[in-house]
């Protein structure tokens, strides 16, 4: 049987959750690692690491996951753990909570470091309870964690995240009337999340795009060509700090120098990028 036809019941997932140093992968970095893997009805393995980053973490970063710099001194960098965080989730499902963003920035470490990216589909517990959950004031993690009368540990780390998220994917498909398969799931976020879609590398075999990235990592600034705004088609002159690849479109997060201001730039309307030499 494929894998979209099973039920949930049937198949392997990884319950993910990143703690980071930003909003955005490329400029930001993973700060902490954890996954719970349930297969076979109960849950059968649990990773968690704190991560080594190249940048100290700001005050207001430190604030909202209470992981100091200090705490980080003798963890472990990324490249020493991606291939290990890729064995956990192996060919489960992948879930996670606002999705889009974990994969974001998993897919590009496991690109950076070599490594495969997964080829299962993966599951966002806020897309999907959207869709089911109608009487909530918002779909936060922790809205939902009240919302369903779950134990949530401590909010904002990693590994009681990932495990929250579980329990709210679990107690969300108890509202379903009819046996639900992992398409129904699939088909009900109406977003795709192929982890196929948030690669870096696809985005490079475009010339210009190439350039912004190279950009971006190398932290230099560009010229680039938009053909949207209100001056279509002109070249700016802009500092950018990352590529995010969003379901609902990609975008460059760049300082705009002319305006003095932190803008998105869709990358669909980007048609070309010049180095600027500093």
């Amino acid at each position: 049987m494929e894998l979209l036809a099973k039920s949930p019941s049937q198949c392997s997932f990884v319950f993910l959750d990143l703690e980071t140093s930003g909003k955005y992968p490329l400029e930001a970095e993973i700060c902490e690692v954890a996954a719970v893997k349930w297969e076979s009805g109960q849950f059968t393995d649990t990773f968690q690491s704190l991560i080594k980053t190249k940048e100290k973490m700001s005050d207001e970063v430190i604030k909202i996951h209470n992981i100091t710099n200090e705490m980080l001194t003798d963890s472990p960098e990324i490249s020493t753990q991606i291939q290990t965080i890729r064995n956990f989730i192996g060919d489960s499902i992948t879930v996670a909570h606002h999705a889009p963003f974990d994969l974001g920035f998993l897919a590009y470490e496991f690109e950076k470091h070599g490594v495969d990216l997964p080829t299962s589909p993966a599951l966002c517990t806020s897309l999907i309870t959207r869709a089911k959950i109608l009487n909530i004031q918002n779909h936060r993690l922790q809205t939902l964690v009240k919302y369903f009368h779950i134990d949530s540990g401590q909010a904002h780390r990693a590994l009681d995240d990932a495990k929250s998220c579980a329990q709210v994917f679990f107690n969300t498909l108890k509202l379903f009337e009819l046996p639900v398969t992992i398409r129904d799931l699939v088909q009900l976020q109406n977003k795709d999340l192929s982890w196929h879609n948030y690669s870096i590398h696809f985005l490079k075999q475009t010339p210009h795009l190439q350039v912004l990235l190279d950009a971006v990592v190398n932290k230099k600034k560009v010229n680039l060509k938009y053909s949207g705004g209100s001056k279509p088609n002109e070249f700016r002159e802009l500092f950018p700090h990352s590529v995010v690849r969003n379901p609902d479109g990609d975008f460059l997060v760049a300082d705009d120098f002319k305006s003095n201001k932190l803008k998105r730039y869709l990358i669909s309307k980007i048609t070309d990028c010049l180095n600027i030499e500093t």
